[in-house]
């Protein structure tokens, strides 16, 4: 853990080794949990023999006052393990907060809400957790395992038709079965990735409503679409009702607000 390193000396000064007490994760907002599992791995990863009674699940809608969970062995290990576990949760209940009002704003449309690889460094597979917890999906998890050809790569591979021949013949050398999505900024550029073909996604990159009216319709069920950049709780629903499979929201992930927790010991 990089809290402890050579010991949590706090801890280590002031409470015995023998010690035993209990303590209960208390919500402090109202929201949606999420980290209740990763919680309960990381109190037995660190002591085995500490007892964790989980009392609301991840996914749990919550208010100010609820009881998450209950704690109870070694006061040391239950001192230490604290900030971690709170850290994680409240991180992850905000993520999955604000993914559930998003799906929310979309219900009675087709659009599915998509997080993005705007993430904290070392934290995105828990971020991503949590908008699965929050009824979101995840998009990609990395640059390993789908095709995106965004705006700079097909500036780089000068234009549309050349990204996206280049990386049929690539994943045919490579025996690589990857999903290929190509960003457009345009109505120009969807009429060109129409024309090409072989793709499996078609985002649809800071457009106006109108325009992304119109790409679904060039589109017609051919490929997946996706509405991305700038959207926002206010213009969410809006984007939806075009007929978008998927909106992709990077705030998901980088701009939320923690939802707050805290241990105490009863």
């Amino acid at each position: 853990m990089e809290d402890v390193r050579d010991g949590d000396h706090s801890t280590l000064a002031s409470i015995s080794s023998t010690a035993t007490s209990r303590a209960k994760l208390l919500v402090k907002d109202s929201g949606i949990l999420a980290g209740v599992e990763l919680a309960e791995l990381i109190f037995h990863q660190y002591d085995p023999t500490l007892q964790v009674d989980v009392k609301l699940k991840d996914g749990d809608h919550t208010k100010k006052g609820d009881v998450a969970l209950t704690i109870e062995g070694a006061a040391r290990s239950i001192l230490t393990t604290e900030r971690l576990v709170l850290n994680c949760m409240q991180r992850m209940s905000g993520i999955a907060t604000f993914t559930q009002e998003l799906v929310q704003l979309v219900k009675g449309t087709k659009a599915k809400i998509l997080d993005t690889r705007k993430t904290t460094p070392n934290f995105r597979l828990l971020e991503k957790w949590a908008v699965v917890i929050g009824g979101g999906q995840n998009h990609r998890i990395g640059l390993y395992d789908m095709v995106m050809l965004k705006d700079n790569h097909i500036d780089m591979a000068g234009g549309i038709e050349h990204a996206i021949l280049r990386t049929k013949e690539y994943l045919r050398a490579t025996h690589k079965k990857l999903t290929i999505e190509v960003e457009t900024r345009n109505l120009k550029e969807v009429e060109e990735v129409l024309r090409v073909g072989g793709v499996d996604i078609i985002m649809l990159d800071n457009m106006e409503v109108d325009e992304i009216k119109k790409a679904v319709w060039l589109i017609n069920g051919r490929y997946k679409t996706e509405a991305s950049g700038g959207i926002t709780e206010e213009t969410i629903r809006t984007v939806a009702k075009c007929g978008v499979d998927f909106i992709s929201v990077g705030s998901l992930t980088h701009s939320i607000k923690s939802l707050d927790l805290s241990l105490k010991a009863f």
